[in-house]
């Protein structure tokens, strides 16, 4: 029996419990790390090598849509299968243009999330049945130009850090002091965010942020 190892990312200690509780009751899966948010996910994927990591979207420190493009980039042989609230077709289409290989939805049957790794696991694509039926078809015949997200990917790892700390309300000592940098270099790195994004009032970044996908919108609303 080929067993496949899995990890978990998820801010929420009750949801990986409840994910960790339902893939232990298989037998061929085996879970072997479990993270609390993206740049721990990073870290441990690194680490542990998983076949299949199980990806929540919003988390603090850095979002999951981030940490899924520096997954695939640096664990290409990991596959992602992105574990989300948001019910709506642009943020499946977003995770699988960033490389994941399927999206569940959190309100999904269990059996759901089951298939997806399997799925993930042997390179297929898997979506929940509540979205719609074509759009993996659709995603692979015309990819969706996204001009904001194609903005965003310019700006450097290290940057979207400190855009996902600004649009979280953090003050540039208090980031500087997360980050363990100078004042200086996180000014300096909003220097080049509002140049890059054309965008200055962190009330827009937070829209901005929620066009793209990287934050919860049922928090920020317009």
């Amino acid at each position: 029996m080929d067993i496949i190892s899995v990890m978990i990312a998820d801010d929420h200690a009750i949801v990986r419990e409840g994910v960790i509780k339902l893939l232990n009751t298989q037998s061929d899966i085996d879970i072997v790390a479990q993270a609390y948010d993206g740049i721990d996910a990073i870290e441990k994927v690194k680490q542990y090598q998983p076949n299949v990591l199980v990806l929540d979207i919003s988390m603090p420190r850095m979002n999951g849509m981030d940490a899924l493009r520096v997954i695939r980039e640096e664990a290409p042989d990991t596959q992602v299968v992105i574990l989300s609230m948001h019910d709506k077709e642009s943020y499946a289409k977003q995770v699988l243009d960033a490389g994941a290989q399927a999206y569940v939805l959190k309100g999904a049957p269990s059996s759901e999330l089951l298939a997806a790794i399997r799925a993930a696991r042997s390179g297929h694509y898997y979506l929940s049945h509540e979205m719609q039926s074509d759009m993996i078809d659709a995603y692979l015949d015309k990819p969706r130009k996204n001009l904001d997200a194609e903005t965003y990917e310019t700006l450097s790892r290290r940057e979207r850090q400190v855009f996902q700390l600004i649009i979280d309300g953090q003050s540039s000592s208090k980031i500087g002091h997360t980050l363990c940098v100078s004042h200086k270099t996180v000014e300096k790195h909003r220097a080049n965010i509002v140049r890059k994004l054309g965008i200055s009032n962190p009330v827009d970044m937070v829209k901005y942020a929620v066009r793209i996908g990287v934050i919860d919108p049922e928090l920020w609303k317009n």
